[in-house]
């Protein structure tokens, strides 16, 4: 079954708070729930710790919750050390009937820091990544023992961003470790979204719809600009933004012919001062679920 979903960091930045700061809470969950109608948003810092008190309050705006964005440091913590940080997240996953957990290596990750160039990201040797895909493995193998599937985010500013760099950890995973595959970050890191998605799409149990404006991408990377600057300047949109370079269409393609089961979630932060998250995700939205129907994924 496909459910369609959003990330509060379109109203409220996780890694920069001062972005969209002055939104209420109440108008996020009022907007992703009652007048835009997506069926579930995922974790944000705005959201009760308490797994119950998180369900409840989601499900009173119609909302399920997907999943979140959990920071592993397995480069430099073993693998029980993991599971052992995890505890508290995982609980709360699995309270809310979580199929997924959103990871990420955060150690040395840089997007998070205004001040560093998303250029000057960290980078592992070949044996490096061996070696991390050998922990990774393990940590998504305990995982696949509470019911919940690891689900890789590749993303700006950390040791996966590029297509090679998923390659190789795809390579260097095994059967329990999936690909969040975000169409967004996967352009901006240098990759084209068909051809990678396309190589990959037996492990995508997630999907992030995000797009780039190709215009903004060119200047982040010209400029050294930091990853939270890039986002500021409108490195990224929703789905259907006729400034976005990505075409959904293909990717949702490939997501039927492979029968795709799960979440697909428009993660798309901006400006929230310079462009409406009301309505730019109802463009989103309304873009995903047509192309979707299109391809036959509904």
């Amino acid at each position: 079954m496909i459910l369609f979903g959003t990330n509060p960091i379109a109203w409220a930045n996780d890694d920069d708070q001062s972005i969209g700061a002055d939104i209420p809470t109440t108008r996020i969950l009022d907007e992703a729930g009652r007048q835009i109608g997506f069926d579930g948003i995922e974790n944000g810092h705005r959201w009760p710790d308490d797994p119950e008190e998180l369900r409840a309050l989601l499900a009173s705006y119609g909302l399920k919750f997907i999943s979140g964005w959990y920071s592993v440091e397995l480069l430099t913590r073993s693998v029980e050390d993991e599971i052992a940080a995890c505890q508290k997240h995982l609980a709360k996953l699995k309270h809310n009937g979580c199929k997924v957990m959103i990871v990420c290596e955060t150690s040395n990750a840089i997007h998070g820091d205004a001040k560093k160039p998303v250029n000057d990201r960290p980078r592992l040797t070949a044996a490096e990544m061996v070696e991390f895909g050998r922990k990774l493995e393990g940590f998504a193998a305990y995982l696949a023992t509470q019911g919940v599937t690891l689900v890789y985010h590749h993303h700006m500013g950390t040791i996966v961003e590029s297509p090679e760099e998923i390659d190789a950890l795809m390579a260097a995973t095994g059967p329990h470790t999936h690909l969040l595959f975000d169409a967004g970050h996967c352009a901006f890191g240098g990759g084209d979204p068909a051809s990678v998605l396309a190589r990959h799409i037996g492990r995508v149990r997630h999907f992030h719809a995000k797009n780039i404006r190709p215009d903004v991408v060119a200047q982040v990377r010209k400029e050294g600009l930091s990853f939270l600057q890039g986002v500021v300047a409108g490195a990224f949109t929703v789905p259907g933004d006729q400034d976005g370079a990505i075409d959904f269409a293909p990717l949702l393609q490939q997501l039927a012919d492979a029968s795709y089961d799960g979440w697909i979630v428009i993660e798309a932060e901006q400006d929230p001062k310079i462009r409406n998250p009301l309505l730019y995700q109802t463009l989103g939205l309304a873009t995903l679920k047509r192309q979707a129907k299109v391809a036959g994924l509904i």
